[in-house]
């Protein structure tokens, strides 16, 4: 297996939960690479002086999930002996023993699957959804709006998440969160690289929706799992996280479904950020924790700028 898998690891700014990812994957000796995204807190050196072994690629700049991953696939497509898969995996994740081999003995096995990704735990043990339906036009509606806060369990909700599905029994599925996948590296021949014109969020979605066609299998297998501190990157700028997100969401919707539709997605997602504006706007005027607030004015204030300045693309 050593040789049959290569790591890659997209990283910005998360330097402590690189280490322990890197050191996580320690005893399985696998070729592995780490793309910093220009980060500033050591990420690099870090790498370099505990972790020599370990390719290190630095980005020059926040690439992002979809062009980092990108700057390492490219390395080894280059390559006169490719590896026969790849693991995408988060900086913010940690492999417990035995659980990659696991994942490559089922990707092996199935000539007619080309992704396999393992059940995703929180640090304390809890389940983390990770198998997903292919968004319907409500999903873009609903996911991470107030619409989610106000009725969290709808069944646009439940169905996208598959919520009806059993999460401890395998089964193929439409397309998983990008944590942890492991990929057929002739699928990714096949099917290309990461879109790039996704700055974030999203692009694992597009991608999959390129390595499934055909017929071709996603599986999860939640006999394998994996630990997932999530989204310990993003949250160092929670409101261009939130822009990035619906950025992303309009360019898919396009994809998907037109630009009419994603010019009406784009004045609803304007509409629900300045009502978040107005609400935390108010909460100030009435000094209920106005620091707070404040800081929420400006992030909701710059989501609706950047939302109001974009033009959705295909």
């Amino acid at each position: 297996m050593n040789r049959d898998i290569v790591v890659v690891i997209v990283s910005w700014n998360v330097c402590a939960l690189l280490e322990r990812c890197l050191a996580s994957l320690a005893p399985l000796d696998c070729r592995t690479i780490v793309v910093d995204n220009a980060s500033a807190d050591g990420s690099a050196a870090m790498v370099r002086q505990a972790f020599p072994a370990v390719e290190l690629i630095e980005a020059g700049g926040n690439r992002g999930f979809a062009g980092g991953n990108n700057l390492a696939l490219r390395r080894l497509l280059d390559e006169a002996a490719p590896p026969r898969a790849v693991l995408l995996l988060n900086p913010d994740t940690e492999v417990s023993a035995g659980q990659l081999p696991a994942l490559w003995q089922a990707l092996d096995a199935h000539p007619e699957v080309d992704v396999v990704g393992p059940q995703l735990r929180y640090a304390d043990g809890s389940l983390q959804s990770s198998c997903r339906r292919l968004p319907q036009r409500l999903t873009y509606l609903w996911e991470s709006t107030p619409l989610e806060q106000l009725w969290p369990g709808n069944p646009w909700a439940r169905r996208y998440r598959m919520a009806d599905a059993d999460p401890q029994q395998p089964r193929a599925v439409e397309w998983l969160v990008g944590a942890a996948l492991l990929v057929r590296f002739s699928a990714i021949v096949r099917a290309g690289l990461f879109d790039e014109g996704f700055a974030l969020y999203s692009e694992e979605l597009e991608w999959q929706r390129r390595l499934a066609a055909g017929g071709r299998g996603i599986w999860y297998l939640p006999s394998v799992v994996v630990t997932h501190h999530e989204g310990k990157s993003s949250e160092q700028a929670p409101a261009r996280r939130r822009l990035l997100f619906r950025q992303s969401r309009l360019r898919d919707a396009a994809m998907q479904f037109g630009m009419p539709f994603a010019q009406v997605l784009r004045l609803a997602l304007m509409s629900f950020s300045a009502a978040e504006l107005g609400i935390e706007a108010a909460k100030w005027l009435a000094g209920h924790r106005r620091a707070l607030r404040a800081a929420r004015v400006h992030e909701h204030w710059d989501v609706l700028c950047g939302l109001a300045r974009h033009r959705p693309t295909r």
